[in-house]
């Protein structure tokens, strides 16, 4: 996407070759800033401190994390100690997991010789396809709300959680894909932007890649959502997911399953967006299956914001002395989602539908 006129994509090699350049989502929306990456231990860092953040961004970046440790140190012992340290940055988005199986299985084959040079052109062609796939998933989505305009002859008004877009991936993002390409399109759009606490991701980077783009949105505090849909200002709800169950459950950032049986009680469609790397097809059952990330609660406690003054100050919000829980995700139920869109196309939430989609995992799924 672009911002002030030039196209960046969130990863992607210095060009002077020391390292891996990434957008510093920590720093935004007041400032934008890349950030280099010189080693494997700071892409790590970058995971867990969400400088990149959103479940396709962090597998591209642990698979670079592993090039730059094969260019260090190609050996056995360093590609197993790099493949330890990048999972063990966040456990709920399965794509992390999935680039450094895929990086794995493509390095362990080849000489240490030439393992440096493989594992770049691997990362590079994993977020090649990140991006194809973000754009075919918006194309297939964007079928979704041209109809909708259709029927009502009116812009279409739909709501998202969290950031699921460019910044959330390599280039174009999986929710907010087909809102990009509708709003090219000429259909008319408009979206409400759920502010997402605690870290705001909504008020934050989603509005910020919105307002880049030129597309109508409105941020609204997380639980006006449910009020939006009783009286029909909602349209659809589009939302990501970090990872999706062989049978349709969706693990999304936390407040996605309100949003999900509000949608339900209105008769709102509820649609999730992914790519394959999301499809975790060990697990059945995501609420009992999906570890949930529990993050610091200095993220619920304390803000961090632009004051009238043009600082960026933190302060705190929660009455001193009181704890604070924050689990990161929650898990929506595939009887909730109406449907679900992936690169290939869209199916049911439900393990007939995705094998529709994905044949080739039959066997495997049986």
């Amino acid at each position: 996407m672009k911002i002030d006129g030039v196209h960046y994509r969130t990863i992607f090699p210095a060009e002077d070759g020391d390292g891996i350049m990434v957008i510093d989502q920590t720093r935004l929306p007041f400032a934008f800033a890349l950030l280099r990456l010189r080693d494997m231990d700071e892409a790590a860092q970058a995971i867990v401190t969400m400088v990149v953040r959103g479940a396709p961004l962090i597998g591209a970046t642990a698979a670079y994390g592993v090039a730059m440790q094969m260019r260090a140190d190609p050996s056995d012992a360093s590609l197993a100690g790099a493949i330890r340290r990048l999972t063990a940055t966040r456990p709920t988005a399965v794509n992390l997991h999935w680039a450094l199986s895929r990086m794995e299985r493509c390095l362990s084959a080849v000489p240490t010789s030439q393992r440096a040079e493989r594992a770049f052109a691997e990362a590079a062609a994993l977020c090649d396809e990140d991006v194809e796939q973000c754009r075919q998933i918006g194309a297939h989505a964007m079928t979704l709300i041209a109809e909708r305009h259709r029927e009502t002859g009116r812009p279409v008004n739909i709501l998202t959680h969290c950031n699921a877009g460019w910044l959330a991936c390599v280039d174009w993002g999986t929710a907010l894909s087909p809102i990009y390409q509708a709003h090219d399109a000429g259909i008319p759009v408009h979206v409400w932007v759920d502010e997402t606490r605690p870290r705001n991701q909504g008020a934050a980077l989603t509005a910020y890649e919105l307002g880049g783009h030129g597309v109508p949105h409105t941020v609204i505090v997380d639980n006006a959502g449910g009020h939006l849909m009783q009286h029909g200002k909602v349209d659809m709800c589009i939302t990501g997911t970090d990872r999706t169950t062989a049978t349709g459950d969706v693990a999304n950032k936390i407040g996605t399953y309100l949003k999900a049986l509000a949608a339900r009680d209105n008769g709102v469609p509820f649609y999730v967006t992914l790519p394959a790397s999301t499809i975790d097809w060990t697990i059945d059952d995501g609420v009992s299956g999906i570890e949930i990330e529990e993050r610091a609660e200095r993220e619920v406690t304390h803000l961090t914001g632009l004051t009238d003054s043009g600082t960026i100050e933190t302060i705190r919000v929660v009455a001193p002395g009181s704890p604070a829980g924050n689990p990161a995700f929650d898990v929506t139920p595939a009887r909730l989602v109406t449907r679900l869109i992936t690169e290939r196309g869209i199916c049911e939430a439900s393990r007939k539908g995705l094998l529709g989609l994905y044949p080739e995992r039959r066997a495997a799924a049986e």
